[in-house]
């Protein structure tokens, strides 16, 4: 057995507890972008969703969770996670639900016909390369960094992926979202939506999320500005709330 499948794991949990997630207790874990993003789109009851670059297969997990009909496909480069993603769908007994792939979005072709889906949902890595301070965890960097795949690279495979059509819900650090609207109008992917994330009013926005339509034309709806407190130092606001909600 790989020796980085048997790395200290916790046992965190979503939904009251009806759902269940683990995680390395050092390497990439998770934060609330997965769960913004996975609350941000409304896919159709029985669409095919790739989730590209998994991670420990949270978002797929609260996608199966949310949507009891949807298709789900879920890939990840990084052995470890694949691994820990596997082991959390049959945790959540999602086998018949999640499809857990290992392989590289920048060989896609390789692994899927060319739109195959109805949407992907993607919460790329942040960073660019040389940029900020790289963590000591390799798992982690690869995660959070573009070393092994660039926006280009991501934006391309999310072209791929999708029917004509078909739509794809990304969120990204507001300081670099003129790169990425740059790199979806290039690779045919119009977007839609777009909403800004902030920690609390009067902050200045953190994230944004955008949805996308492969081939569509060109409107977009700015959405109302999206608070994760209240205030600053204070508790969740009434929408972050609803993302936790088990309806």
């Amino acid at each position: 057995m790989n020796r980085k499948a048997d790395r200290p794991v916790t046992e965190d949990s979503l939904f009251d507890g009806r759902l269940q997630c683990r995680q390395h207790l050092k390497g990439y874990r998770f934060s609330l972008d997965a769960v913004l993003l996975a609350n941000f789109f409304k896919p159709g009851s029985a669409d095919r969703i790739l989730d590209l670059g998994t991670g420990c297969g949270v978002i797929s997990l609260i996608l199966a969770f949310k949507w009891p009909r949807v298709d789900l496909t879920a890939l990840e480069i990084q052995e470890g996670l694949a691994n820990l993603a596997l082991k959390n769908v049959e945790l959540n007994r999602f086998q018949e639900r999640i499809k857990l792939i290992r392989g590289d979005l920048r060989r896609i072709k390789k692994m899927f016909a060319p739109g195959s889906f109805d949407w992907v949902v993607c919460n790329p890595p942040y960073g660019k390369i040389g940029s900020g301070r790289l963590n000591s965890v390799e798992e982690t960097v690869i995660a959070r960094h573009e070393t092994h795949a660039t926006l280009a690279d991501i934006t391309r495979a999310v072209t791929f992926a999708l029917r004509t059509k078909g739509r794809a819900a990304l969120i990204y650090p507001a300081s670099r979202a003129a790169s990425l609207i740059q790199q979806l109008k290039i690779h045919n992917l119009e977007p839609k939506r777009l909403q800004v994330v902030y920690s609390y009013p009067g902050s200045a926005g953190k994230l944004v999320m955008v949805e996308v339509m492969k081939s569509g034309g060109e409107e977009l709806q700015i959405e109302v500005p999206f608070y994760v407190y209240r205030k600053q130092g204070g508790e969740y606001s009434e929408e972050m709330g609803e993302c936790y909600e088990t309806d």
